[in-house]
C-alpha cells in the first residue's frame, strides 16, 4: 500500500509542527493545503518536505477533496487537522497497521481525544470515533460540505489508535467559534432539508450528554460544565438560526451557498 497524509490549514504556526511530525512519520506521501497563511506556517510545512498546495478558503470540504486529488497514486489517504498530532504509541499502531495492506474496507475509525487547558486546567473533555485512515477511491469529499464534513456511510473497521486534540483553551473563543459554524451548519442543511428541531432542548440535552454522560463534569469539574454548556449552545444555536434564515435572515450568505460561490460566503460571514 502507499500512504498518503495531508493537513489543511491556515494560521496555525502554533500546533502545525508536532502536527506535520505525525503524518510525516506514518504516510509515504504528504501534502498541507494552505488556505494563504501568513505567520510562518508555509515555511514549516516546507521545512518538513510537504508538497504545498495553496487554496483560497472555500470550505473543509473543497480543501479535502484538493489534498486527495494531489495524493493520486496513493491506495489510502490519512489526516490530521492543524491543532491536532499523534503519540508515539499511536505512530506506531499506524505503522503496524500498514504493514497489513490496509484491507479493502473503505474506512477505519480512529479514537480522538479532546483536550481542554483552561488558564492551565488541562483534562480530557472527551473522547469521539472519526474516520482518519480511508480508501482514497472512497475520499468523496466535496464542496458542499461547508460544514461538518462527514463522508457518506461506508462499512467502518474502528482500530485501537488515538488521535489527540487541543480543542479548546478558552470558553469564550470557543462559543465565538461554535458561532460561526452553526451559521454554516444552518445555511448547508436548510438548502438539505434538515428537521426543525426545538433550539433550547437541543442546547440543554447536548449539555447534559457531555458534562454528564461523556464525563466531562467528573474530569474537568467546573470548567468541564462550562465547556459542555458552550458545546451545548452550538447545537441550540444551529436549529435557532435555521428559524431564522426560513423568516428571510442573511439572504446574501444563502444565495452565496446556492450559487456555489463559497469564497464570497466565508468573506460575508459575520465575525
Amino acid at each position: 500500500m502507499r500512504l498518503g497524509g495531508f493537513v489543511i490549514h491556515g494560521n496555525s504556526a502554533d500546533t502545525l509542527e508536532r502536527c506535520l511530525a505525525g503524518i510525516a512519520a506514518v504516510a509515504d506521501e504528504c501534502v498541507a493545503v494552505d488556505s494563504r497563511s501568513t505567520d510562518g506556517s508555509a515555511d514549516l510545512v516546507r521545512a518538513r518536505g510537504f508538497r504545498r498546495v495553496e487554496l483560497a478558503w472555500r470550505g473543509y470540504g473543497a480543501a479535502r477533496a484538493a489534498a486527495v486529488e494531489a495524493l493520486e497514486g496513493c491506495s489510502h489517504v490519512f489526516f490530521l487537522d492543524s491543532d491536532e498530532w499523534l503519540e508515539p504509541e499511536a505512530i506506531a499502531a499506524i505503522r503496524a497497521w500498514k504493514a497489513t495492506g490496509g484491507g479493502t474496507v473503505p474506512y477505519h475509525g480512529l479514537v480522538r481525544r479532546d483536550w481542554a487547558d483552561l488558564d492551565g486546567h488541562r483534562f480530557l473533555f472527551r473522547t469521539e470515533h472519526h474516520v482518519r485512515l480511508i480508501r482514497r477511491e472512497a475520499a468523496r469529499w466535496d464542496p458542499s460540505m461547508i460544514v461538518h464534513e462527514s463522508l457518506p456511510p461506508a462499512p467502518t473497521v474502528q482500530l485501537p489508535v488515538h488521535v489527540e486534540h487541543r480543542f479548546a483553551t478558552s470558553v469564550e473563543a470557543m462559543r465565538s467559534k461554535v458561532d460561526r459554524y452553526a451559521l454554516l451548519w444552518a445555511i448547508r442543511y436548510r438548502a438539505e432539508g434538515a428537521r426543525r428541531k426545538t433550539p433550547a432542548v437541543q442546547k440543554w440535552v447536548h449539555a447534559v450528554r457531555h458534562a454528564a454522560f461523556k464525563g466531562a463534569i467528573a474530569r474537568g469539574g467546573a470548567d468541564g460544565w462550562r465547556l459542555a454548556e458552550a458545546v451545548g449552545h452550538y447545537h441550540g444555536r444551529k436549529y435557532a438560526l435555521l428559524r431564522e434564515l426560513d423568516r428571510g435572515a442573511y439572504p446574501e450568505l444563502v444565495q452565496a451557498y446556492a450559487d456555489g460561490r463559497l469564497e464570497d460566503l466565508y468573506r460575508m460571514l459575520p465575525v
